[in-house]
């Protein structure tokens, strides 16, 4: 992966150059504010080499992966592979040896995986389900146009032409780790992490041969083992620091086992022990640094947004119509960044979510035993909450196959 190489031709010359430089200070001013200075010692492994992970990929992932793509050997891969869906199901005839494996063992759990802490994970994700799926859709989904690097990878990948595509198999990662058998031999989290980690190393090979990305990121190469962090704390971190702002009741074990479940993911999609946090503690320590100094929106983000506010009209054109899901953005991710991403401020929503949200969450957990004189608005915030999970869930209607990609995004052709 001459990335860097590459990268210089592509750059090479008149104004494509000057516009290349200019984007490329353009995105470090998104980066990481300070050096790597999160310990390895607050991790899972407890200890580690101390690398900068934005220097870390995926080098046992890559190498195979870039290989089975420039030898032409992926379509047949992809359909052989669609028939894997089960985690304890043999892997199919006719992959490539050095393929399979690397499946044999990315597949395998981590020693320290807790059995006990991955049940409880199934009752949380019984009792918040609801919540949960509206995190992962918004706070969650809505955050990755503002991930300067995600934002690019997203938009220039195959998945930017098709972003309900794109969005499904996301959201099919946050329903596999919520399912009643996410890591059990009958559940689908392994496979899907293990595919998706293939999939990651497909981008890292074929996006530093698109001049679009290249004029645009900062990097040589994508999906550090940073950037899969920053997207971790999007997710879980993320979904845990709303709950607790909204004041939902969770017990210590519960919120240990929900982070558990992520921290087998993480080693899951590839990334090292010594980078995954072992404690609530340590987790948001390393979202202060990695993720909440980088968010800022991109003209790649910008257009992402504007498209992902857009499906909620598939589901209910009033409950679910552009303008709410917009404000439901403003109050989950703040006018900063919803001004950035050109969200218009709503009179009715904006004021209805930021005065009626804790009432209504507080009424809905049995904190407030009454429910207020105005009780329309609480109609209308569950009502919302339940088409807003429903929308989420929509996306996992069809059969998904997760397949690695063999090209870039065409940007000649509009995207679905």
């Amino acid at each position: 992966m001459d990335g860097l190489s590459r990268r210089n031709a592509l750059k090479a010359g008149g104004v494509a150059g000057a516009a290349g430089a200019f984007a490329m200070v353009a995105a470090t001013s998104t980066g990481r504010a300070q050096p790597w200075t999160w310990s390895p010692q607050g991790s899972v492994a407890g200890s580690g080499s101390g690398a900068d992970p934005m220097t870390v990929w995926d080098p046992e992932a890559d190498e195979l992966v870039g290989g089975l793509i420039d030898r032409g050997e992926v379509p047949r891969i992809n359909d052989a592979l669609r028939t894997w869906t089960r985690n304890g199901q043999p892997l199919p005839a006719g992959l490539p040896p050095e393929l399979r494996d690397f499946m044999e063992y990315a597949r395998k759990l981590p020693q320290w995986t807790d059995p006990a802490k991955l049940d409880t994970a199934i009752q949380f994700n019984k009792k918040r389900g609801l919540y949960l799926g509206v995190l992962y859709g918004f706070a969650s989904g809505m955050m990755s146009t503002v991930i300067p690097k995600e934002a690019r990878s997203v938009y220039y990948s195959k998945g930017g032409h098709d972003l309900e595509d794109r969005i499904s198999k996301t959201a099919k990662l946050g329903y596999d780790i919520g399912s009643n058998n996410a890591y059990a031999p009958d559940g689908e989290m392994i496979v899907t992490c293990v595919k998706t980690r293939l999939v990651h190393a497909a981008v890292r090979h074929l996006l530093p041969q698109s001049p679009h990305w290249v004029h645009s990121a900062a990097e040589d190469i994508p999906i550090s083992q940073n950037d899969i962090m920053v997207t971790w704390h999007s997710l879980p971190t993320t979904v845990m620091k709303h709950l607790t702002s909204w004041k939902v009741p969770i017990p210590v074990h519960e919120s240990e086992a929900f982070l558990h479940s992520w921290q087998v993911a993480g080693h899951m999609l590839g990334v090292r022990d010594e980078y995954i946090p072992k404690s609530w503690p340590e987790a948001n320590s390393q979202a202060a640094q990695v993720l909440d100094p980088i968010l800022a929106p991109t003209p790649e983000g910008i257009k992402l947004a504007d498209r992902l506010l857009g499906l909620g009209a598939n589901i209910d054109l009033t409950i679910l119509s552009k303008p709410v899901l917009g404000a439901f953005t403003r109050f989950l991710l703040g006018d900063h960044i919803a001004d950035g991403l050109h969200i218009p401020r709503e009179p009715v929503w904006d004021p209805l979510l930021r005065f009626s949200w804790g009432p209504f969450i507080a009424v809905r957990e049995g904190i407030l035993t009454a429910v207020p004189p105005a009780a329309d608005p609480y109609w209308l915030l569950d009502e919302f909450l339940r088409k807003a999970a429903l929308m989420y869930l929509s996306e996992l209607q069809m059969p998904i196959s997760i397949e690695i990609p063999t090209m870039n995004r065409d940007m000649s052709v509009p995207p679905r």
